[in-house]
């Protein structure tokens, strides 16, 4: 067994003897919680207690005191460790290598469940839930999001039938007529042909049901519903979402070739004239990219400085750069910059470039991307040849400086021609079926990223055409996929997730893959609640002369982690000990071409796609998923028996639908789960609760 690491905090505050008392009563009531006691109304009471006693305290030790107390109670839900000692509140994160996998995905299952949970409670979404259950009539007849979920029993009956079919090409061709599914891509504006709910509200419903808090997040995206066809009101199989790629993961980046020792490697091995063109041409365009008018009329660029650059304007560069951060966080004006986005037009981009924010950005990249050069131009790279190369990687100037294009360049290509698939599961019943896989092998499909290439082939960048002052308008060439496991350990749903490229017209021996690149470090800012950001966000704009972290697109990557640490180091608690929250997570690539890393690396224009963009591969794929997984697990009579549970006759009992947790004082809806008038639920015809609007 692995001994329990114990860490003491010492927070700011401490030396109060009343904010020590608060702190003391809070954590020993979390102690005495117990094993099986940390439940989300029992550490909730706990933290209004201490945040009720701290507004006893003068305002600023008060604040510090209720953050400080809401941070234990959030530690205590994930499982940590809280004792008492003489001197101090001592913490240990949760030990967990050596129980068995099912109890450490429950662990990770409940510390998540805390917070969705406490989302369902917020009046706004209890309201969209009900009004989605709520029957409207629709075409002549009554619909609600029941209308799209499976009814288990109809399900299993035929599912029953078609196991009696002998395995192979006959039992494949019967499932066809029980499971057909397809792709929507859910547009914003979009709604149902069967039951006229918005599309994006349905994948909203269905989002609730996840064992994770819905949050939105900035950036591109696109959101997937897979259907069936084979039911009436083709009713949902799945939902999936792409977002943009996370910038920052060491063992994806490793594995792609975007880290600096992997790199420098490589290119010491193989010096061509091709990544010496690349290197040239990539640092031009960098610079080219960023918008100096503004810098030349103030001279604070010169005649020559971009060229040549000398170290003066490097200073310079640097000190205008300190200088607009430091307005920035003063005067953030969060609202200005989304309507100067939201203009959309040239003179919006020129405006965006002036405001604070981007002045520092441009002048920050720009010195660096000028100190690369003259780096280079030091060790004899002018000209794109093998020999200026040789020498610059001979160097550690020349080595730091093609560290930073190629760091540069990343940033190009990781928002553009690589998305995260972010959302990707089974709605009950199909989840029981292994419909988890068919999503996920449905994410990679033609359509999803043609659905993507449409969707933003005219867009304009946000981040780089503030910094360029113009519209930037960069292709998508979707050819890599990122994802993690909720888990570290047996991810089901991704576990030697493939299929061959042959079976969708592509090159033998190829295959689409979710390919195991590495683990997260189980770092990061999710286990801290709602209830600790809302005073994080008020102690942070006190204390700190400006805010560091204003939530603007472009400011910066993960704002909540950021705040985070900059409010636990504000508090003096450890924040590098805090912020590990001790669930990594696998990490996959899917890659989409065969040469995604060219891509990637801004050395191939045109994608190569292992499956051909042609129509119907979504079917291809679904044909697939029918022979390799549904074929088997209908053998299974647990199976069937588990699909047969998911029940829409009244009382409606099914795993599709979002259940919201009870709160004192408030009744369910008036006649909940009472079926309407000649609705046949053995042919699939949903029976929705009956609540009065």
């Amino acid at each position: 067994m692995m001994a329990t690491t114990w860490n003491p905090i010492h927070p700011v505050m401490w030396r109060d003897a009343q904010a020590r008392r608060v702190l003391r009563r809070c954590a020993r009531q979390l102690v005495d919680l117990g094993v099986g006691g940390a439940t989300a109304p029992a550490i909730g009471r706990i933290r209004q207690e201490a945040g009720g006693l701290s507004q006893n305290l003068p305002a600023t030790i008060g604040l510090q005191t209720a953050l400080c107390a809401s941070v234990l109670c959030d530690l205590r839900a994930q499982g940590w460790l809280v004792r008492l000692t003489p001197r101090s509140i001592e913490v240990a994160p949760p030990v967990d290598d050596e129980k068995p996998v099912e109890a450490r995905k429950a662990q990770i299952r409940a510390a998540h469940l805390i917070e969705r949970d406490a989302q369902l409670c917020q009046a706004p979404v209890r309201r969209f839930v009900r009004e989605m259950e709520r029957k409207r009539l629709h075409r002549g007849e009554w619909h609600s999001i029941f209308s799209l979920m499976r009814d288990g029993r109809d399900l299993a009956h035929r599912l029953r039938e078609a196991s009696g079919v002998s395995m192979g090409p006959d039992r494949v061709g019967a499932l066809r007529h029980v499971v057909d599914p397809y792709v929507q891509i859910v547009d914003s504006h979009a709604v149902c042909e069967f039951t006229g709910l918005r599309l994006l509200d349905i994948w909203r419903y269905f989002r609730h049901t996840w064992n994770t808090a819905y949050m939105s997040t900035p950036g591109r995206k696109v959101w997937v519903l897979v259907r069936d066809r084979a039911a009436i009101n083709h009713p949902i199989i799945g939902i999936g979402a792409l977002g943009s790629a996370i910038v920052q993961l060491s063992p994806r980046d490793r594995w792609i070739g975007w880290t600096a020792g992997e790199f420098l490697t490589g290119l010491r091995t193989k010096q061509t004239i091709g990544w010496a063109r690349w290197l040239h041409s990539s640092l031009s365009r960098l610079i080219g990219d960023i918008y100096v008018a503004d810098f030349r009329s103030e001279l604070i660029l010169r005649r020559g400085d971009l060229a040549t650059p000398s170290v003066g304007v490097i200073h310079r560069l640097r000190a205008v750069a300190a200088e607009e951060w430091r307005i920035h966080r003063l005067y953030p004006a969060r609202q200005a910059h989304k309507a100067a986005v939201g203009r959309g037009k040239d003179t919006a981009w020129k405006a965006e470039a002036h405001a604070h924010l981007f002045r520092a950005k441009r002048a920050e990249h720009l010195a660096e991307l000028l100190e690369a050069r003259r780096a280079l131009r030091a060790e004899g790279f002018r000209k794109p040849t093998v020999t200026a190369l040789r020498g610059a990687l001979g160097s550690s100037g020349g080595a730091r400086a093609i560290t930073t294009v190629l760091r540069y360049v990343k940033a190009v290509h990781v928002g553009v021609d690589m998305m995260d698939i972010t959302i990707c599961g089974a709605v009950a019943p199909y989840n029981t079926l292994l419909g988890g896989k068919l999503v996920g092998l449905l994410m990679a499909s033609p359509e999803v990223s043609d659905a993507y290439s449409q969707r933003y082939r005219d867009a304009s960048s946000i981040i780089a055409s503030s910094m360029a002052g113009r519209p930037i308008r960069r292709r998508p060439r979707l050819v890599l996929l990122g994802t993690t496991s909720l888990y570290g350990v047996a991810s089901s749903q991704y576990n030697r997730l493939r299929m061959p490229a042959e079976r969708a017209d592509g090159r033998p021996g190829e295959e689409i893959a979710f390919i195991p690149v590495g683990k997260t470090v189980g770092f990061g800012s999710f286990h801290f609640s709602r209830d600790t950001m809302k005073v994080l966000e008020i102690v942070l704009a006190r204390e700190l002369r400006g805010r560091p972290v204003n939530s603007i697109f472009g400011e910066g990557v993960n704002p909540k982690l950021r705040k985070v640490r900059s409010a636990l180091d504000l508090l003096g608690l450890p924040s590098d000990v805090l912020l590990q929250h001790g669930s990594p997570r696998i990490i996959y690539a899917v890659p989409l071409a065969r040469n995604f890393r060219d891509v990637l690396m801004g050395r191939a224009v045109k994608p190569v796609p292992l499956i051909p963009a042609l129509p119907n591969k979504s079917a291809i794929i679904a044909e697939f998923w029918r022979e390799r997984w549904l074929a088997r697990r209908i053998d299974n009579p647990a199976v069937l028996q588990n699909v047969e549970a998911h029940s829409l006759a009244y009382p409606v009992r099914h795993g599709g639908r979002v259940v919201l947790p009870p709160l004192e004082g408030e009744e369910g809806p008036l006649f909940a789960g009472i079926a309407g008038p000649a609705e046949d639920t053995a042919e699939g015809v949903s029976v929705a609760s009956l609540a009065l609007s």
